[in-house]
């Protein structure tokens, strides 16, 4: 076998690829033996039908594309190792000559990852926002606290901003009662805005035993998008109370036995996830930079794809779970169809790139992925997946996605050596320095640990 290799663009290359007929010999025997397996022919048992008879009978043409079908696999992957190629998706093949005994010549036109030159990346400087946590912020948070913990009460009065009522709500499209417009029993909290728009005007100012109707859009179910007429009943109005800020809430809502302990804990909890926002903040910004400073050609089809994949996840997967679909959507961004393909154009492209560079600076610095980073980050993939640790990774390897995990292992290793590298100041002027990644990391889960543990305290007190 001979091959040649023809550059059509950076990203795109044409392999001439021709076989010698002796070649095929084990294409052709496979071949033969695969339409003896399929066909009967009177006088010959199964399988056992001569070759010059199927040629007779079925037409050497066929046999030779059978054969050819099995080989071009074989020799287009000859001919990508032999080039050192590192192809990207599925090939367009063209046989341009077959010759009965004599030669087999095809071209394949494919894309390949172009060939990217890393600069000095050392001279990065990016700024991020200062680690600063006032005393606002942490009232804001023991607030945000001391909210959760709040007991109902019910009130005989007329229902107002901040109130829980209890309500039975009926809608009606056209004059007809929604098979799946009917709830009885809800509890709705005035002001949160967590159903239909309208219904905080409709319910304030109304007693237990006394009803309202309006107008409103309705966000799911079979009329969705389609104007209602919705009664609303309230059946309780009760009063939200907050504990006391003082040294028995702390002990109530946390594990600390002072409103000042609790206090310096929120404190260093809030510093914490700044952090870690600073050191995001710091990765992307660095990131922006590198790809500044590199040119990076973009394969058309696998940008297309790309577009066409995130387009796709977000109609059918994001939009789906929300009851939207994306014309609705883009009503509510307040965008054209036009900007939105611009913009998912614009982040597929971002995208590619960004993979393609990392993926250079992983070769360049001879970064490898090891047991137990591929075990960390497997499992916040699976926590952010919201499965366990086991499902998820039975799932990377029934889908064969293990090696995607490496590879986002690795791209991450590599924008930390990027990141070290720069020189990385906040709003003040101070340089910063970030910790390490996974320190990171298990300061944020602690949090939100430590968070779900309040979460829990508080619901224990709901229900008592």
């Amino acid at each position: 076998m001979k091959s040649a290799v023809e550059t059509l663009n950076p990203t795109r290359v044409r392999l001439t690829v021709e076989v010698p007929f002796e070649e095929l010999k084990d294409s052709l025997d496979a071949a033969y033996k695969k339409i003896n397996q399929q066909v009967t022919v009177k006088g010959f048992r199964k399988g056992k039908i001569p070759n010059r008879v199927i040629d007779q009978r079925f037409g050497r043409g066929a046999v030779l594309e059978e054969a050819v079908n099995d080989a071009l696999p074989k020799f287009y992957t000859e001919a990508v190792n032999e080039a050192e190629l590192n192809v990207l998706g599925q090939p367009e093949v063209d046989i341009t000559e077959l010759k009965d005994n004599e030669t087999l010549n095809f071209t394949a036109e494919v894309d390949i990852r172009p060939a990217i030159e890393i600069p000095d990346y050392s001279g990065i400087e990016v700024e991020v926002d200062a680690v600063e946590v006032s005393d606002e912020d942490v009232d804001k948070a023991v607030e945000e606290l001391r909210e959760r913990f709040a007991s109902t009460s019910p009130v005989e009065r007329a229902a107002a901003d901040g109130d829980v009522v209890t309500i039975d709500l009926e809608a009606k499209v056209d004059g007809e009662v929604l098979e799946d417009g009917v709830a009885s029993g809800v509890s709705y909290t005035i002001g949160s805005g967590e159903l239909l728009e309208g219904i905080d005007e409709a319910v304030t100012g109304v007693e237990a035993g006394g009803e309202a109707t309006f107008t409103s859009e309705l966000k799911g179910g079979s009329a969705q998008g389609k104007e209602a007429e919705v009664t609303v009943k309230v059946t309780q109005v009760a009063a939200r109370e907050l504990p006391s800020l003082d040294d028995d809430f702390a002990q109530l809502a946390s594990e600390f036995d002072t409103l000042d302990e609790l206090k310096a804990d929120s404190r260093k909890r809030l510093e914490n996830m700044k952090q870690y926002d600073q050191a995001t903040q710091a990765q992307e910004r660095v990131l922006e930079k590198l790809l500044e400073l590199v040119e990076v050609p973009v394969p058309e089809k696998l940008l297309a794809d790309e577009i066409q994949t995130r387009t796709h996840n977000l109609e059918h997967h994001q939009l789906g779970q929300m009851g939207l679909d994306l014309d609705k959507y883009l009503e509510i961004q307040g965008k054209s169809r036009e900007e939105f393909d611009a913009e998912t154009k614009e982040q597929a492209e971002k995208g590619i790139k960004t993979q393609f560079v990392l993926d250079e600076l992983v070769n360049k610095e001879k970064l490898n992925v090891n047991q137990e980073e591929l075990t960390e980050h497997l499992m916040r993939r699976a926590q952010s997946s919201n499965m366990s640790p086991d499902q998820f990774a039975q799932a990377v390897v029934e889908g064969g996605q293990v090696p995607m995990l490496v590879g986002e292992v690795a791209r991450g290793k590599a924008l930390a050596v990027v990141v070290e590298a720069a020189t990385v100041k906040d709003t003040n002027g101070e340089v910063v320095d970030l910790e390490d990644d996974e320190d990171e990391t298990a300061e944020t889960a602690e949090a939100a640990e430590a968070a779900e543990s309040t979460d829990e305290k508080a619901e224990e007190k709901t229900e008592a």
